[in-house]
């Protein structure tokens, strides 16, 4: 039962700033794939629905991917947005530290017609899977501090955010995960993709 508090505590929406392209799509400590994933992600970062596809490969220790989409701002410039993710892990469970830990680092874009900005985040992080007894379902409940240097067109900020998500791993072949966060932004993000 406290298990389920857990994630549904990790599931509620709440504000993001996140990873390379600003949407609120964040990530667990390790991959779930082991040599490639293909995927989709729908957001809502709090100005319009954003939809992106992505790509990542497994690089020896790194994990390494690319963004590409869209947001429909309501009333505004529609910009295209182009991203590069990488996660390397750092910290392994043990018995003095539960949690397993990743680096995360990032560098997007969002073309606007009217000017671009500039995001490079680079965020910690901390989570552990849960594999469910009898089945073959596992799911990883993390939090993901991420700080984001933005600039471009004449603006320039530091953005501070915390994601919270949980990756649910269905069979072999299939991630599902949902993110949202507390920070600068508001938002929550829903991904699937297909590992290989």
């Amino acid at each position: 039962m406290r298990k389920l508090a857990l994630v549904a505590l990790l599931l509620a929406p709440a504000s993001a700033a996140a990873q390379s392209t600003g949407t609120p799509v964040f990530a667990a400590p390790y991959r779930a794939f082991e040599r490639s994933e293909l995927g989709v992600s729908l957001s809502d970062p709090g100005a319009g629905l954003a939809i992106e596809g992505f790509y990542k490969a497994a690089k020896g220790k790194w994990d390494i991917g690319l963004r590409a989409g869209f947001q429909d701002n309501s009333g505004g410039d529609t910009p295209i947005l182009l991203g590069v993710d990488a996660r390397s892990k750092l910290v392994q469970h043990s018995e003095s530290f539960p949690l397993d830990g990743a680096l995360t680092v990032g560098v997007g874009a969002n073309l606007y017609d009217g000017g671009n900005l500039m995001l490079v985040p680079v965020g910690i992080s901390l989570g552990r899977r849960v594999n469910l007894e009898g089945d073959n379902v596992s799911f990883v409940p993390y939090f993901h501090p991420v700080l984001t240097p933005v600039f471009g067109s004449g603006y320039s900020d530091l953005l501070f955010s915390v994601g919270l998500g949980a990756d649910v791993k269905v069979g072999g072949n299939v991630d599902l995960r949902i993110s949202g966060a507390l920070g600068d932004y508001s938002g929550i993000g829903f991904s699937a993709a297909w590992l290989h």
